[in-house]
């Protein structure tokens, strides 16, 4: 009985762990410009890593001013050598406020977003 007992734990808390992985999000570890960061208008891109690599088709970054006008100069793309790092390219920036929103789709599939605000002085 003992044996059984153990070999049901062992299973179940394999069962739990591999849970754990299935259900993975990508969420941001370091972003620049950061949030709430104040940055010069030579600002040339915004960067995100993630703690999960990324599904390039379908995670991006849009960033408006705030007139809600889109100042990106083109899609975001996620770095081949290492799908934890999303960037976009910025046009010229003036001073103001800008919305940076993200979506990140896991390799697995689950998708998170976000969005934060810098300054340009």
């Amino acid at each position: 009985m003992k044996f059984h007992t153990t070999a049901r734990a062992a299973v179940a808390a394999l069962m739990i762990a591999s849970c754990q992985f299935a259900l993975a999000h990508a969420h941001p570890t370091h972003q620049a410009p950061a949030a709430g960061a104040t940055v010069t208008t030579a600002q040339t891109d915004v960067a995100i890593d993630f703690d999960d690599a990324l599904e390039p088709a379908f995670s991006s970054i849009a960033v408006t001013d705030a007139k809600g006008n889109a100042v990106t100069s083109g899609k975001a793309a996620i770095e081949p050598s290492n799908r934890k790092h999303m960037s976009v390219g910025l046009n010229p920036l003036t001073p103001g406020l800008y919305t940076v929103a993200w979506v990140a789709v896991a390799a697995d599939g689950h998708r998170t977003q976000g969005h934060y605000a810098f300054t340009v002085k």
